[in-house]
């Protein structure tokens, strides 16, 4: 099964040397990697060039965009940037930061995963990080949902949903679309990778409303984006994240902000999140 990995990078230049190097221990090696160097003032570049030349596999590409770190756009861009190098010869297509230890078997069994299961769609581990020298499994992981810091997409699952958003949510929206085709999702608990910096860390101060308006453009509605702002805000230890989050959904409802899916998507949608919180209550 070949794997095509591409790694948006901003000033990573102290952990992408550890990522690639998981990668290029792995019992399945990827096909290709390539690492989105966007606009990084640090080592970032130099660090990935030494990686390139020791494997034919792993390459850079150089771009330029804001400094600004907000989540969604920026790195789906860079991502987008790598989609434009590859071909299109991959069994699956992964979207890995550049902050993350892969355990050295973690591409074979998401392998072994696509293989038993032909509905498939996506598949990743858990995401652990290190507090007072323990790893512990980082509080935004579920198991019902795939951290964006480690997607992978069967080919066909990834074409299906119109490839990947350029928006906040986009994490989220890709697996709601994957269920509204028919997919499976899967997250192995077995498989622990180290998230070296906590999600959100390098974040501009301006993406404190994106998350709400990502919640209008995926059409949750007033009442689940009400009920979803107020589990993120809780679940992440600030009650002020949720004015925030109703401030940014708010925002983008009186701005008629484009959507990220269609009417009958976001019918699906909704219907499956009041699933959730029903069986949740029951």
């Amino acid at each position: 099964m070949k794997f095509y990995i591409i790694i948006p990078a901003h000033n990573e230049a102290v952990f992408i040397g550890k990522t690639l190097n998981s990668l290029v221990g792995q019992t399945l090696l990827p096909k290709q990697v390539v690492v989105i160097n966007d606009n990084s003032t640090d080592d970032t570049q130099s660090v990935v060039e030494n990686y390139q030349t020791k494997f034919n596999w792993i390459s850079l590409v150089n771009i330029s965009s804001s400094e600004k770190h907000l989540p969604g756009a920026k790195i789906i861009n860079a991502f987008n940037k790598g989609l434009e190098v590859l071909d299109d010869h991959y069994d699956v297509i992964c979207k890995f930061d550049a902050d993350l230890i892969f355990p050295k078997n973690y591409l074979e069994l998401i392998a072994s995963h696509f293989k038993n299961n032909p509905n498939l769609g996506m598949a990743a581990g858990f995401c652990y990080i290190e507090e007072n020298g323990i790893w512990i499994l980082e509080n935004l992981t579920r198991k019902d949902h795939i951290r964006g810091a480690l997607k992978a997409y069967r080919k066909t699952c990834f074409e299906q949903i119109g490839q990947l958003k350029s928006s906040m949510g986009w994490d989220t929206v890709d697996e709601l679309l994957a269920k509204y085709h028919g997919w499976d999702i899967l997250t192995d608990e077995s498989l622990r990778v180290k998230h070296l910096k906590p999600t959100g860390k390098s974040y501009n101060k301006a993406s404190k409303y994106l998350q709400g308006e990502a919640m209008y453009k995926m059409r949750y509605g007033f009442w689940i984006t009400l009920i979803s702002a107020l589990k993120l805000a809780y679940r992440k230890g600030s009650l002020k994240l949720f004015k925030d989050y109703m401030y940014g959904y708010f925002k983008a409802k009186s701005n008629n902000s484009e959507f990220l899916v269609s009417r009958d998507e976001g019918k699906f949608i909704r219907q499956l999140r009041w699933k959730g919180v029903l069986r949740k209550l029951s």
